[in-house]
């Protein structure tokens, strides 16, 4: 996969990019299926928020965090060099009766990673259908150029792991744009892009994947807000700093 110029430009001007296809539908089929196989053994509460860096147990998961056309579209954003530093699901469902609406507040993933330097590039793979509907996220363009302070929101229902939120203007969210996504696609975004989703107002999952990646000179230097040091895994390039020390892969991995 290579991003033309002219999304390399948007990249740069907006901090994301969307509608990259990963995997064809039957391929996503099967990914679904796996899927659907992890979330009848944990439960639906659990794969809300929790299904964390669980690219060490599965797979499917491994082999999606290290495909080759999702690096191909990293590198080409970030350079050659390239470590997976975390995957973790955001799963929405249908409300259920007498529940508050869950949502992911306007958020900069690098605030509260515990990174330096703070830089980190998310892909978020489709693994059902996101759109308006059942809560696909939601971008404020140009917003990479700085991190702003956090604080909480005094909304009930989000999802995020400590409450967090950063207050944005009535002219930034009239600015705002959705980034629906076909299953099987992915959008790749900036670690200080400003980004959040609504909650699912259907009666479908929303179910996707992030999956975070740096380059091998960005250290972890305090615990993330979830209480935990990363173990990031070389996927493409070299690592000439070893901050993470030599972690060994789960899984080989796939074939380009």
């Amino acid at each position: 996969m290579s991003i033309a110029t002219d999304r390399r430009t948007e990249w740069e001007r907006n901090g994301f990019l969307t509608h990259l296809r990963i995997h064809d539908a039957a391929e996503n089929a099967r990914v679904r299926a796996q899927f659907d196989a992890l979330e009848a053994v944990e439960g639906q509460e659990k794969c809300q928020i929790g299904l964390v860096d669980r690219h060490w147990d599965q797979p499917f998961i491994w082999e999606i965090a290290a495909h080759p056309r999702i690096l191909d579209a990293v590198e080409e954003v970030m350079g050659p060099d390239i470590m997976l530093l975390a995957t973790h699901f955001f799963c929405k469902y249908p409300r259920g009766e007498g529940e508050p609406e869950k949502f992911v507040a306007w958020h900069q993933d690098v605030t509260y990673w515990g990174l330096e330097p703070a830089f980190a590039i998310t892909a978020w793979y489709a693994v059902d259908d996101a759109d308006v509907e059942n809560g696909c996220m939601r971008a404020l363009p140009g917003t990479h150029d700085c991190i702003r302070e956090h604080g909480k929101s005094e909304t009930i229902g989000n999802l995020l792991s400590i409450n967090q939120a950063v207050p944005v203007s009535a002219e930034e969210e009239a600015r705002a744009v959705d980034m629906p996504l076909r299953a099987g696609e992915i959008s790749l975004h900036h670690g200080t892009l400003i980004h959040g989703s609504n909650p699912n107002r259907s009666q479908r999952r929303r179910c996707g994947m992030t999956i975070r990646y740096i380059p091998p000179q960005v250290h972890q230097y305090e615990k993330n807000s979830q209480g935990r040091l990363y173990r990031a895994i070389l996927l493409r390039g070299e690592d000439r700093f070893h901050h993470f020390g030599d972690v060994a892969p789960p899984y080989p991995l796939p074939a380009a």
